[in-house]
């Protein structure tokens, strides 16, 4: 019996999930196998679905994440739709009123789904949470981060690759707090991201004009912008083999550079900074250029 049947007939049915976890895949290997298992370990009192969007995989890596746990759905894209896409692809199949975005290479290693739905229940006005993120190797990854003045962009961008701790990178990824402690910020990480679909409803999904990255950035931006805060929360820690499908892939370095400058262009761009926009592309695609050489990619 289905539970609209049943709830027709006045029979209870299955109690509808508080949280939806996205887990956007595409030939990932054994590492979606951890991940999905991982949501359902930590899933706590909350109810849970897990919803695999996957981009036409060829590694059989979807399928055999929903052998190991018949309790996820799969949505075969047919196509690589890219992240974003795919993302609103599985927001748009579920009905919770939490969507926690997940990366296939990430595992949920620390508390509860059901201790950061809580989080999110007591703050109404967050629209977006982010968790703690940590490397395979105990570091904890930097996955909230303010969004950079003009200065302190240009500064990271081109200092980055060559002295990572310089004090405009540091400013950007808010280096001097220890992540410990709850507190709003500008942006976090969508490896792992709890979205709240009210929120979702009244800004609208994610951005598909980004092909990959800043996707996050931007809906972090346009929640703020609509009076939601936006928080990190370390109540939940995941664990992100970071860039384990893209590393040394010079395509992916591209990818980011026209992402940011999409972001550029919609948000820092208005009226006679305009006229910034061409200066801007040259030295994202001069800065993917170096960062490539950096890495070594192809």
């Amino acid at each position: 019996m289905t539970d609209e049947v049943a709830r027709r007939a006045g029979l209870p049915g299955r109690s509808e999930p508080a949280v939806t976890v996205v887990v956007v895949n595409y030939n990932s290997g054994d590492e979606i196998i951890r991940c999905v298992r991982s949501v359902f370990d930590s899933a706590g009192d909350a109810g849970v679905e897990v919803v695999i969007s996957d981009n036409d995989s060829r590694d059989g890596s979807a399928e055999a994440a929903v052998a190991a746990e018949p309790r996820s759905r799969l949505i075969a894209n047919g196509a690589n739709l890219g992240f974003a896409a795919a993302v609103n692809v599985g927001i748009r199949a579920s009905t919770a009123r939490y969507v926690f975005l997940l990366n296939p290479d990430a595992e949920i290693t620390g508390g509860t789904l059901a201790d950061l739905v809580k989080v999110a229940d007591d703050r109404p006005k967050a629209g977006a949470i982010g968790v703690l993120t940590k490397s395979p190797d105990g570091t904890v990854y930097p996955s909230a981060r303010k969004v950079p003045s003009l200065v302190e962009a240009v500064g990271h961008a081109f200092l980055d690759p060559f002295a990572p701790n310089n004090r405009f990178t540091r400013a950007y990824r808010l280096d001097d707090w220890d992540r410990q402690s709850e507190r709003a910020v500008d942006w976090v990480s969508g490896s792992s991201m709890l979205l709240r679909r009210s929120a979702l409803d009244e800004v609208g999904l994610l951005d598909e004009g980004y092909w990959m990255y800043v996707e996050d950035l931007d809906v972090c931006t346009r929640l703020r912008r609509n009076g939601w805060q936006v928080l990190f929360a370390p109540v939940l820690e995941a664990t992100h083999r970071v860039g384990s499908v893209t590393a040394g892939k010079k395509r992916y370095t591209l990818l980011h550079s026209k992402s940011v400058y999409r972001y550029f262009v919609k948000f820092r761009s208005p009226g006679w900074k305009a006229a910034l926009r061409p200066f801007a592309w040259i030295a994202l695609r001069l800065r993917a250029a170096i960062v490539s050489w950096r890495r070594h990619e192809v």
